[in-house]
């Protein structure tokens, strides 16, 4: 088997910098850097051996370091941010021995392998879109890191390799029974409850200095005269409206009855799909509104929730098989944690 005509591999890159802070700051306050934590825990620059393969400090740096400023906006306190902190890097040096561990279990048959125009590709995509072009500093990129273009390559290789091979996976828990929706949709009918809902447009016409509510029913009857003889309300919208959302035909999506002003609510949720109401006058001026959609309070009926159901558990039963696939692949390796 080669990974020949799967068009859709995605493309991971190293971080292109280890972290350098000597300090970070957390809401105002400061707390120790990574690179200061990763190097008292781990003395000898070693975090784990996976089969062959050292896992070292640096490679968790360059693993971390892209997602320490979402930790940062996250984090309350130095407490916190260390928790979390300890967290990612438990969790990046699992990832890093599962992909390991990944990269074996696919070279076990030997009819796989990934044809190198695949990896030339990914390199060539990478020097656009991570080094702007620039050749020179691709090359800068290895120097920093201390590896040669051959080994970028293995590692963009074996980046593919962990790619497919999850997403064959995942692929193997994509089909739900309709028994096991239909049990789903039963024992969580309490989640399908919805509120009542309209997919609301509006067009506002904008009060002046010198309107009066007579002058803005005025105007807004003309709005009205055209649209009882058939022209779109979209259009009109975008002819008329003054509001945000007039370059949108006045389409402010779906509305629940909370969210809307008492004086819009009241008059929009007494109209059926497809019905527009007379114009509400209102200190900004005159809108008309229009019901393009109505969903009643009540329970969401199976077929409409089904796609919902579906797609959960095809996501809950992917995380399962690929957590019991990667756990046969741990207790069948050598991995020894420092």
């Amino acid at each position: 088997m080669s990974l020949r005509g799967h068009r859709n591999l995605s493309i991971t890159l190293f971080a292109a910098a280890a972290v350098s802070l000597t300090l970070v700051t957390v809401r105002g306050q400061t707390a120790p850097a990574p690179t200061d934590s990763l190097n008292l825990r781990y003395a000898n620059g070693i975090a784990a051996i996976a089969e062959d393969k050292v896992i070292t400090v640096d490679d968790i740096r360059r693993e971390v370091g892209p997602l320490i400023p979402e930790i940062q906006k996250e984090a309350h306190n130095e407490k916190e941010f260390n928790e979390k902190l300890e967290s990612l890097q438990e969790s990046v040096i699992q990832n890093l021995i599962d992909r390991v561990l990944i990269v074996k279990e696919f070279y076990k048959d030997e009819k796989r392998h990934v044809p190198a125009s695949y990896v030339d590709n990914m390199i060539a995509e990478s020097i656009i879109s991570q080094f702007d072009g620039d050749r020179s500093k691709y090359l800068a990129y290895l120097r920093s890191r201390g590896i040669s273009q051959k080994d970028y390559r293995r590692e963009q290789e074996e980046n593919m390799i962990y790619d497919y091979m999850r997403q064959q996976q995942a692929k193997s828990a994509s089909t739900v029974s309709p028994v096991k929706i239909e049990a789903f949709y039963a024992e969580n009918k309490d989640h399908f409850y919805q509120e009542d809902s309209v997919h609301l447009r509006l067009i506002q016409i904008a009060r002046t200095a010198d309107d009066t509510d007579d002058t803005l029913k005025t105007k807004a009857a003309e709005v009205i005269v055209q649209l009882a003889a058939g022209a779109d309300f979209g259009d009109l919208a975008r002819q008329y409206s003054s509001d945000s959302r007039k370059g949108k035909g006045g389409d402010w999506g779906w509305q629940r009855r909370p969210d809307l002003r008492k004086e819009f609510s009241d008059v929009i949720f007494s109209l059926e799909k497809g019905q527009r109401s007379a114009p509400v006058i209102m200190p900004e001026g005159a809108f008309i509104l229009f019901v393009e959609d109505r969903k009643h309070a009540g329970t969401l009926p199976l077929d409409e929730a089904r796609p919902d159901i579906e797609r959960a558990l095809v996501q809950q039963s992917s995380r399962q098989a690929t957590e019991r696939w990667l756990e046969k692949l741990r207790r069948n390796a050598y991995v020894k944690h420092f």
